[in-house]
């Protein structure tokens, strides 16, 4: 596999959850701008906690208008490039699995989170008959907040459906990327404004949830509405979910239908899948980013004091960790769903290299 994006925030996650990764070898770096051409232990200006994998390090990025030796790609891109880079490489031919907004809303490109749509995949033939990819295609991972959020509710609609949902979110650092947040601006403080994250996490969670038919994707039928704040926390979003159901439940069906939930991915144990996606914590002050953003080695979700609502039915919490399940983590197990499925495989290069 090859990884685009590579020495951003993300692209520095998926090189943490790729080392020693049973299925998938990195053969191929890619990167725009400055990063080019030099080791990636020198283009990239390393973050986390645990230390560069060694073998990563002396790997030369190659730059973005190469075509890289490798099968597929997970693209950690920017947004400013991204759209139009993952176009020009599917129509070479590679698999792109994309972590940027550009593609998630196109009405042909799966917005996959293996638990709860892995059969939107279905959709990828009708894609590349009408792009005019031969092998290539490309597939999305949400938005980091609607990752945890419709995990949270995926179980809830499948129990009793949901008619209303009300989300306010508070969200880390580092969702923002490497100083995406100035530090005397976020320091004993609460931004209430995070751009363009309530359009996300008002439209995603209708398209993942939604069916797929013969036309395309119709979204799910529920209303909506979020509020996002930015917080000095270093990672973990956290969540205060209310929701209003369709079928009646008590207090402990809630509770059991969130915490017996297993789906696809755990069916076929996909090696970057969680045993239970969903954790139900029953203190009274959990979840909390810092004790439960690494659950499950950060690819679950917590989900704590579910209670009845006075507005609508219920109410909850939940932490979800940002850059592993709300990104890297993401597309990564897309990754191991699509290989799964038959979709991934030794890629095909075209007669002709030009896009």
């Amino acid at each position: 596999m090859g990884v685009l994006g590579a020495t951003g925030t993300v692209g520095q996650w998926l090189m943490q959850l790729l080392d020693g990764h049973p299925w998938f070898t990195v053969s191929a770096l890619v990167a725009s701008g400055r990063s080019a051409g030099r080791p990636y232990g020198e283009a990239a200006t390393w973050r986390l906690d645990a230390p560069m994998p060694r073998w990563v390090a002396g790997m030369v990025v190659a730059a973005l208008d190469s075509n890289p030796d490798c099968d597929f790609l997970i693209s950690a891109l920017d947004s400013s490039v991204a759209g139009e880079a993952e176009e020009r490489f599917a129509q070479l031919g590679y698999p792109v699995l994309s972590n940027a907004r550009n593609h998630r809303m196109d009405p042909d490109v799966p917005l996959m989170i293996p638990e709860v749509n892995w059969q939107h995949a279905r959709i990828l033939p009708q894609q590349q008959a009408r792009r005019g990819y031969r092998t290539g295609f490309i597939v999305t991972n949400p938005n980091c907040s609607s990752v945890g959020l419709v995990m949270a509710l995926k179980p809830l609609q499948d129990a009793f459906g949901i008619s209303e949902v009300s989300v306010v979110t508070l969200q880390a650092l580092s969702g923002a990327g490497l100083d995406g947040v100035p530090a005397g601006a976020i320091q004993d403080n609460v931004i209430p404004y995070v751009s363009a994250e309530e359009e996300k996490l008002e439209s995603e969670p209708l398209k993942i949830l939604g069916d797929l038919n013969g036309e395309g994707f119709s979204p799910a039928h529920f209303r909506l509405s979020a509020q996002c704040n930015r917080v000095p926390v270093l990672d973990g979003h956290t969540e205060a979910v209310s929701v209003r159901l369709r079928a009646q439940a008590g207090e402990e069906e809630v509770s059991a239908a969130l915490s017996e939930f297993t789906s696809e991915p755990q069916r076929l144990k996909l090696p970057s899948a969680p045993e239970h996606p969903v954790l139900l914590s029953v203190e009274r002050d959990r979840p909390q980013p810092r004790l439960d953003r690494a659950a499950s080695r950060g690819m679950a979700v917590t989900v704590g004091r579910v209670r009845p609502c006075p507005v609508l039915d219920y109410k909850f919490t939940l932490v979800v960790h940002n850059a592993v399940r709300g990104a890297a983590g993401a597309a990564l197990l897309n990754a191991e769903l699509l290989a799964a499925q038959g979709y991934l495989g030794a890629r095909e290069a075209p007669a002709s290299t030009t896009p």
